[in-house]
């Protein structure tokens, strides 16, 4: 039986320890890249159960992460994080398929 796997995308280091230290104090195992073109070109993309992601990072954004993974033929679940949200950013990402609640 693999482990689940949660993945953090966050160019900003500190976002992305905290982000872990919480996923593991869950029992999950984590593991967090600095950037989306660092995850892609992971072995790590075909092993993630989930992404947490910030919206908006210099190169690819979590958006565009999204889309990027969506045409390999990846179906991971995605938790979208950002400090500022609009509703572009929502529209988008829900037309790829997230919902809300």
């Amino acid at each position: 039986m693999s482990q689940v796997l949660i993945v953090i995308v966050d160019d900003e280091e500190p976002v992305r320890d905290a982000t872990k230290s919480l996923v593991r104090s869950l029992g999950y195992h984590a593991s967090t890249f600095g950037s989306a073109d660092d995850f892609l070109k992971s072995e790590q993309v075909n092993d993630t159960s989930c992404l947490i992601t910030d919206v908006q990072m210099p190169g690819l954004s979590g958006l565009d992460l999204q889309d990027h993974l969506i045409a390999r033929g990846h179906c991971i679940p995605i938790i979208f994080m950002t400090v500022y949200p609009n509703d572009s950013m929502r529209a988008r990402a829900m037309k790829a398929g997230a919902f809300a609640s």
